[in-house]
């Protein structure tokens, strides 16, 4: 049984055996899936042979990267999924989410045609694999925000925290190529996630365009907090409904402990979480200090279960 029939069953049982409505409240309110890890953190990109691993450490759930580059896409082969669910099963681990991740950091969305074939190839390995969700990724060479002479974005927030200008164009085009897939998403059942640089709202107008709950958010602590974004009151504005998912981490860098050395105030992002009634995967993007991974995983899992569960 997964953990949200187990929860709902506990419902069920509590409000049969006439428990007060308090306590009831309590075990129903929505709770996060439980704990997963980027592949590329837990060792190798579109590998299953690291699903071990990850049971190892405490894992529960594996988001599986799609494939690196044009001439390395493992998951478009039916073996290699079947060998995910083989020792998925064997080990007990789900695969929540498909990332196509440093593929359209390099060949972008908003730019190469060829890119939205690696869209639909995550989709159609995130239902092979029973994912409920896929990550397009918009960073390096598919950052969609624009920069000034001197590199830096171009803040066009009035408020305390910062908003940066879009390339109007390039914005355009995402909409544009995602409008022609979402029928694909919908056929699947697989969500599109937008991970990007983006704020939460810029994110919402761009979905509001698109006009179909198949493309969500999907969120990061870390990132928005570098740029200057207002993380907690973004995980509210975005809500349960319109988020599929989210990575943990601290800083920038993902080689890091959630500890007191932390920029990013997981207290306050656990808060929102919860706020919101958030029942989907936290999943790690950490990969731990260098020759600590076991250690430090199991560490942030800990650390994860306590402010997040």
């Amino acid at each position: 049984m997964d953990r949200r029939s187990f929860i709902q069953k506990s419902v069920a049982a509590a409000v049969l055996a006439g428990l007060p409505s308090s306590v009831v409240a309590s075990c129903s309110h929505p709770k996060p899936a439980g704990i997963g890890m980027c592949d590329w953190n837990l060792g190798r990109s579109a590998d299953p042979s690291y699903i071990p691993r990850a049971t190892e450490v405490g894992l529960e759930a594996i988001q599986v990267s799609v494939g690196t580059s044009p001439d390395n896409m493992p998951l478009r082969e039916k073996a290699v999924r079947e060998r995910y669910l083989e020792l998925g099963r064997k080990h007990g681990i789900l695969f929540p989410s498909v990332a196509a991740g440093s593929i359209l950091n390099e060949i972008p969305l908003a730019t190469e045609p060829q890119s939205a074939i690696y869209v639909v190839d995550a989709l159609e390995a995130a239902a092979a694999l029973g994912s409920t969700n896929i990550l397009t990724a918009f960073f390096g060479n598919g950052d969609l925000l624009e920069r000034d002479e001197s590199g830096n974005y171009i803040n066009i927030s009035p408020g305390k925290f910062a908003e940066y200008k879009w390339k109007e164009q390039d914005i355009e085009r995402v909409i544009a190529v995602i409008r022609q897939i979402v029928p694909r998403a919908e056929d699947l059942g697989v969500i599109i996630g937008l991970e990007n640089t983006l704020t939460a709202r810029q994110n919402l107008q761009i979905i509001d365009e698109i006009g179909s709950p198949m493309v969500q958010i999907y969120y990061d602590t870390a990132n928005p907090w570098n740029n200057g974004y207002d993380v907690p009151g973004e995980i509210r504005m975005i809500g349960n409904h319109r988020m599929c998912e989210i990575h943990l981490k601290n800083t920038r860098w993902n080689q890091n402990l959630f500890d007191e050395t932390g920029e990013v105030d997981m207290q306050a992002c656990a808060s929102a979480l919860h706020d919101i009634g958030y029942d989907k995967w936290l999943i790690l993007e950490t990969s731990g200090r260098q020759d600590r991974f076991e250690e430090d995983t199991k560490a942030n899992i800990e650390f994860v279960r306590k402010v997040f569960l």
